[in-house]
């Protein structure tokens, strides 16, 4: 089993590219600015006993990502899941000091045009293949009930678009490639460690499950629908958030 995970530097793609590790896949991990973060990552894939490889990836720079299908191709031979986890922050760091629209453009280069292009890559390369493979895109649970706030709104229409975009995508592709979506919820990444302790009991409250989730949560659903065990299941979208969104 060959693995890429886009943004695989912390948080969910991280824990993606490790669990991926575990289940017996060698994994290609890309970084955008933290390459110490993505070596770290490599070298307890590599303390697993499978390879790593790290790639620098630019989802927001056309060259860079279309270079990526060949860069996989060369790092492992070929893919046989490949998970689009990179995306823009805009809640914490830098880019939360820009204005909506500024958010909007990031947003809309990065987690959309970016999933969009990536995929394409991906679909070419499985094609190819004897084999096919399977593609992950990654959503937000709340495009399909909807949330306030006008960060909530910059995320449901880009997060939207990826879900959207999957399902035909999945039509196109198949026989040969399966296509699906994972939709996470309230997760312990940057945003969920910064927030204030009110927000966090809120978010509990409101959570089934009545806890915040953990990257790891996702990344044994992106196992699963990696594995042949959902070599049924295309055009998909599974919801990681606790019963939030249901």
């Amino acid at each position: 089993m060959r693995v890429l995970v886009t943004g695989a530097s912390s948080g969910i793609g991280r824990a993606i590219a490790i669990a991926s590790a575990r289940a017996g896949a060698d994994v290609a991990l890309t970084y955008r600015l933290n390459e110490r973060g993505a070596r770290d990552v490599a070298r307890e894939i590599e303390g697993l006993g499978r390879r790593a490889r790290v790639l620098r990836l630019d989802l927001g720079d056309l060259a860079s990502v279309n270079g990526l299908g060949g860069a996989v191709r060369a790092a492992l031979g070929g893919v046989d899941a490949w998970v689009n986890n990179a995306g823009a922050d805009v809640l914490t760091g830098p880019a939360a000091a820009m204005t909506p629209t500024e958010k909007l453009d990031l947003l809309m280069r990065v987690d959309l045009r970016g999933t969009v292009l990536a995929s394409w890559q991906a679909a070419e390369l499985m094609g190819a293949q004897d084999k096919g493979g399977v593609i992950i895109n990654m959503s937000w649970d709340h495009v399909l009930a909807g949330m306030a706030g006008i960060e909530a709104q910059l995320f449901s229409a880009v997060k939207g678009g990826v879900l959207s975009f999957s399902k035909s995508l999945a039509r196109t592709v198949a026989p040969q490639v399966r296509v699906n979506v994972l939709a996470p919820g309230w997760i312990e990444t940057a945003y969920g460690t910064e927030v204030n302790e009110a927000i966090r009991r809120q978010v509990i409250a409101s959570t089934p499950l009545e806890r915040w989730g953990t990257p790891d949560d996702v990344a044994s659903a992106a196992v699963y629908l990696a594995s042949p065990a959902a070599s049924f299941v295309t055009g998909q979208t599974m919801l990681v958030g606790g019963g939030v969104v249901m």
